[in-house]
């Protein structure tokens, strides 16, 4: 007869009860353990917040960067390895221990580029001639004042200053002859030795006013300052007693006595801060271009046929801070389905308003940036992919692509038709605009932020 052996019994439960107290013990210390919040933000090369970033904990626990970039993980308990990611971004640090509350903890994201990116960007380089500017598009002989800004921003967001400076350089020689002289303000079009049309659109003043608004937040630097001052002080001269802005000056002098919806929204981004001159603008938006049954900025009130334009929506979203994102569905008045001139592909895009006759190559790119700001990756993914379906090579330049302005012959925004190249030869303003989506650069971020009454808001619920 086997007799049990009490005290090995015994033994072994006592091990047994004193491991479960032993866990017992732990599992209440990390119950007890003190929670805490770590925080900071997330900046480009520029300084400005990154929306959409995740940033997350090894064990999961994740946020996503609001419209500033800011992040916060609350409720964390013990160490901590905080990273960053996107697939587009390396960022530095790669990532960041806590263990116990902390704030400011920040990465800046640089964006990896691509060979479609790089192609793009051999087309910029190329493209740019001795006196620092650059033709709209191969051989046209045009060089538009808003495609230099935009190629001074593409030069600045791949790190290449000398580049956007000779830009800059050019008219910073003209603030006298130009800029100050006689009605003031800089031609909207010149030829590619740079003799101007007179014609100064106020718009493309703004434009140039936010590439060096992007420059100072760059590089600190007090450079081009007065060039910058007199765009600023000329913009808020074409101020009207309504709080709107005149269209600028004609070759001959003569103001253009209308105002666009879109040149408005440009100068009240353009111009630093918030005070009267942005106030009397926004009461202009709000009592003459805002359309509240849509929650939208019109065009053209008056004219059901061009009431609304694409950049009206895509702009509106990436200047206004808390704008409503509504905007971007109700762009699917401009979606259209084209073939392509050059490669006889079906694509499609937005067109620049609602006759939708073409892809708008520049306004799909926008397109693209508004929704990455929004955090619909797969919107934005989808329609850069659709413009790559005209992403040709340069006859010009060496291992260079570009997209032309539009897929095929159409009209610009009502019914003048485009030029006739519009649709075979490589233009400026896409590539542009790929590129700011590609990267998630919102060119309008170093104004965005602006100390706005909620009251002046008019576009929020």
């Amino acid at each position: 007869m086997l007799v049990p052996n009490y005290k090995a019994l015994f033994t072994v439960r006592s091990i047994l009860i004193k491991l479960s107290l032993v866990l017992l013990l732990i599992s209440c210390q990390k119950e007890m353990a003190p929670t805490y919040t770590a925080s900071g933000k997330v900046m480009d090369d520029f300084g400005n917040g990154m929306e959409g970033i995740e940033v997350s904990t090894a064990t999961g626990k994740s946020a996503l960067t609001d419209a500033q970039g800011n992040w916060a993980l609350t409720e964390l308990q013990g160490r901590h390895t905080l990273s960053p990611a996107d697939p587009g971004y390396l960022f530095t640090p790669s990532s960041a221990e806590v263990k116990e509350s902390a704030g400011n903890i920040n990465f800046t994201a640089s964006h990896v580029t691509n060979e479609n990116e790089t192609r793009i960007l051999n087309w910029f380089n190329q493209q740019q001639l001795p006196n620092g500017l650059l033709e709209s598009a191969e051989n046209g002989n045009v060089v538009s004042l808003y495609d230099n800004a935009l190629a001074a921003l593409v030069f600045m967001l791949n790190g290449n200053l000398e580049r956007a400076e000779r830009i800059f350089d050019f008219f910073d020689a003209r603030i006298h002859t130009e800029l100050l002289s006689g009605k003031g303000g800089f031609s909207q079009f010149r030829d590619r030795n740079g003799n101007p049309n007179n014609h100064r659109w106020m718009g493309d003043n703004a434009w140039l006013l936010i590439a060096l608004n992007n420059y100072h937040a760059r590089t600190g630097s007090s450079k081009y300052h007065q060039l910058a001052s007199g765009i600023s002080n000329w913009l808020m001269t074409l101020q009207d007693t309504d709080g709107g802005l005149f269209a600028g000056y004609g070759a001959d002098n003569a103001i253009l006595n209308y105002k666009v919806t879109e040149g408005n929204i440009d100068a009240f981004n353009a111009v630093k801060g918030y005070n009267t001159f942005h106030s009397r603008l926004l009461t202009f938006l709000e009592n003459d271009r805002w359309d509240e049954a849509d929650r939208n900025l019109v065009s053209w009130p008056g004219n059901p046929a061009y009431r609304y334009a694409l950049d009206n929506h895509s702009w509106s979203y990436c200047i206004f801070n808390n704008y409503p994102v509504s905007t971007l569905y109700s762009a699917q008045r401009f979606i259209t389905t084209q073939t392509a001139t050059l490669t006889n592909a079906r694509i499609t895009g937005y067109d620049i308003d609602e006759d939708r006759d073409a892809v708008f190559m520049e306004g799909t790119g926008q397109m693209a940036l508004a929704f990455k700001l929004a955090g619909m990756q797969q919107e934005s993914d989808h329609y850069l992919l659709e413009m790559e379906k005209i992403l040709v090579p340069s006859p010009r330049h060496t291992n260079a692509y570009g997209f032309p302005y539009s897929s095929n012959a159409g009209t610009g925004y009502g019914n003048d038709p485009l030029w006739p190249e519009a649709s075979t030869q490589i233009a400026l303003s896409g590539g542009a605009w790929y590129l700011f989506a590609s990267s998630g650069f919102n060119p309008f971020a170093v104004e965005r932020h602006k100390s706005i009454p909620q009251a002046d808001m008019f576009w929020q619920d």
